[in-house]
C-alpha cells in the first residue's frame, strides 16, 4: 500500500494519506490492508466497520470514546461529502492530556485520520449528505460506551456563521470535560 503518513500535534495521532490511483473513468485506492499496514509498524486488527450518514450541514456527532477493556483504536475516512473530524487526548499523564486535533477529511483529499486508543473521537459535516466510514479494534460495548460534552473542551468547530450543530440527545447531555474522569491512564499506554 502506497501510501504518506503525516503527524499531527499530537503524536499518536497520524494522518495516513493511501495512494490514489486516477483515470478517466474515475479512481481507486487501497484503504486499508493488514500486511501492507504491518510494513509501516502499524499492527491494528479491526474488527468492525462502521457507516455513518448524515443529511444535514453542522451534523456533530461526539466526542466519543469507549473505555477498557473494550477501548478502540479507529481509522476514519469520509467516503462522501466532508468533516471536520477531532481527537482529544484523554490519557491521565500525558504531557498532551485535554489537547485536541482537528483534521479536514473529505472523497477529495482522501485523508483517514487514525486515533489510537485513549481518545475522544467526534466531527462536525461540512456538506450536506455527508458519509463518513471508520474501522474500529474492537466492537461495540454499551457497557464501555461513553461522552464528553463537545462544546467543553474549547474545540474550534468550522460552523459556518448562523449554522447551529444538530445533535442527539446522547450528545447534548453529554457530560462536561471539567468533571469528566477519564478511565485511560498514559503510563499504561492504553
Amino acid at each position: 500500500m502506497g501510501v504518506e503518513i503525516h503527524r499531527t500535534n499530537l503524536p499518536s495521532v497520524l494522518i495516513i494519506v493511501p495512494q490514489r490511483f486516477e483515470d478517466h473513468r474515475g479512481f481507486f485506492e487501497e484503504t486499508w490492508s493488514d500486511n501492507s499496514s504491518a510494513a509501516l509498524g502499524f499492527e491494528i486488527s479491526f474488527v468492525q466497520d462502521n457507516h455513518s450518514y448524515s443529511k444535514e450541514l453542522g451534523t456533530l456527532r461526539g466526542l466519543h470514546y469507549q473505555s477498557p477493556p473494550h477501548a478502540q483504536e479507529k481509522l476514519v475516512r469520509c467516503s462522501r461529502g466532508a468533516i471536520f473530524d477531532v481527537a482529544v487526548d484523554i490519557r491521565k499523564g500525558s504531557p498532551t492530556y485535554g489537547q485536541w486535533v482537528g483534521e479536514e477529511l473529505s472523497r477529495e483529499n482522501g485523508y483517514q485520520l487514525l486515533i489510537p486508543k485513549g481518545f475522544l473521537h467526534g466531527f462536525v459535516t461540512l456538506m450536506p449528505d455527508t458519509e463518513v466510514q471508520y474501522k474500529c479494534s474492537d466492537n461495540y460495548a454499551p457497557q464501555c460506551d461513553g461522552s464528553v460534552l463537545w462544546s467543553s473542551l474549547g474545540i474550534d468547530w468550522p460552523l459556518p456563521d448562523g449554522v447551529e450543530p444538530k445533535l442527539s440527545a446522547k450528545d447534548e447531555d453529554s457530560k462536561s470535560f471539567k468533571v469528566f474522569d477519564s478511565p485511560f491512564s498514559w503510563e499504561l499506554n492504553v
